[in-house]
């Protein structure tokens, strides 16, 4: 992601939460909403390296954090803990990597279905990879490495349905920005675009 497009996104980022602030009054009695939910992590993996590179996808838990400043406008920060990934070359493993995704979107819900409520929202990603390992004959051959942040963009769908005042089920979707430059002895020689789509389901809880 460029330096301009993440400029772009922080600016609009600020812009929504600072036209959003003024009514923080207006907000409902209870502008906290946390939610567990099962994410499914589906990676596009794109690799420029020739070498075929890619990663499996697997399913984890996540934490999410919103918080109202008015029915309709609200911010989400989603966490997880490090996640470990199979490396792999044209199919064969030969290695392993955690990353641990983070999100923050900036959302609109629509209050005028009753207890169907979607929402769209738009942000910032951020990963970091760590524990990065190689298969030996591999390290010796290649002395392969990889970058271990990138920020990019995020992009929300969702849904909430209320159960009660304060009780939800939520199916939830982003499509997020998560690529890291591979180095050959210090030299870069591609770049892996997992820009995975992260598909959940959960609940969540007011107060």
């Amino acid at each position: 992601m460029s330096t301009m497009m993440l400029k772009g996104a922080l600016v609009a980022l600020a812009a929504v939460t600072g036209l959003a602030l003024p009514c923080i009054a207006a907000a409902q009695n209870s502008p906290w909403l946390v939610r567990l939910r099962a994410v499914n992590f589906d990676s596009d993996n794109k690799d420029s390296t020739g070498l075929g590179l890619s990663v499996n996808n697997k399913v984890y838990p996540e934490v999410d954090f919103s918080y109202f400043f008015t029915p309709e406008i609200a911010t989400e920060l989603a966490l997880t803990y490090p996640q470990k990934h199979d490396v792999r070359s044209e199919g064969l493993s030969i290695g392993s990597v955690k990353q641990m995704p983070t999100t923050l979107t900036v959302q609109y819900h629509f209050t005028q279905l009753g207890a169907f409520k979607p929402y769209l929202g738009a942000g910032i990603s951020y990963a970091r990879f760590s524990s990065v390992s190689f298969d030996a004959p591999i390290q010796a051959a290649l002395q392969p490495t990889l970058d271990k942040h990138h920020t990019g963009l995020a992009l929300q769908l969702g849904f909430d349905y209320a159960l009660s005042k304060t009780t939800y089920l939520n199916f939830d979707v982003k499509q997020v920005q998560m690529r890291t430059d591979i180095h050959s002895f210090g030299t870069k020689v591609g770049e892996l675009k997992l820009d995975p789509w992260l598909v959940g389901v959960g609940a969540g809880w007011r107060f």
